[in-house]
């Protein structure tokens, strides 16, 4: 319950062992590194106390919530207006989705979209690849369901969707926008590919 109501940043530093990739921080933050962040970062608690459930010091206690915080906070691969024009489109599409109805997501999507799954992300028969605005868009509203358990991140640098219920990691979606459509979309399940994937927590959009 706590992993649903803080988000992403709970999932990111309490994952062990990790799902996701760190392969860019050093890997993932240690206990109390972690113990620090969350206090700190997701729950207010004053340094001084986490000082003293850490056993250390008081810039101690300091210095492991910024490792944390560094650790669970990726590189974007695009300039910060550039990214956050990305993220409008992807979350714009997630309440489409979320929604239910067949034409909200039909206008993010490009004409010639294109949407790949892992076989484990799908009900049987349906197929793990769709082209075209329409078919995908359909597929899209058939898994709605799903769509109330996902969140924005930062997948490899560009923003991306993680899906989480109950706060445990179930789908990465690598999302390719461009200009003001998503032209390509690909659910990831298979826990060996998901290691290869890094995954961070997304910083507040840029100040217009």
């Amino acid at each position: 319950m706590l992993a649903e109501s803080v988000g992403l940043a709970l999932l990111v530093v309490l994952e062990t062992p990790p799902v996701l990739g760190f392969a860019r921080t050093g890997g993932p933050p240690c206990p109390a590194e972690r113990v620090a962040f969350v206090l700190h970062d997701l729950f207010g608690a004053p340094f001084e106390r986490i000082a003293a459930i850490t056993d250390r010091s008081l810039p101690a206690a300091k210095k492991l919530a910024s490792r944390a915080r560094r650790k669970v906070r990726g590189t974007p691969a695009l300039p910060a207006a550039e990214q956050d024009r990305h993220r409008g489109v992807v979350e714009a599409f997630l309440a489409a989705a979320r929604g239910g109805d067949l034409g909200a997501p039909l206008g993010l999507l490009a004409p010639d979209v294109v949407r790949h799954a892992d076989p484990a992300t799908l009900p049987p028969g349906m197929a793990t690849e769709l082209r075209g605005a329409r078919a995908v868009a359909e597929g899209t509203v058939l898994l709605r369901e799903r769509a109330r358990f996902a969140v924005p991140a930062l997948v490899d640098g560009r923003v991306g969707l993680v899906v989480v219920p109950r706060g445990r990691l179930r789908y990465v979606l690598r999302v390719t926008v461009e200009g003001d459509r998503a032209a390509a979309y690909e659910v990831v399940a298979d826990p060996v590919r998901l290691r290869g994937l890094e995954a961070a927590v997304l910083d507040a959009p840029a100040a217009a």
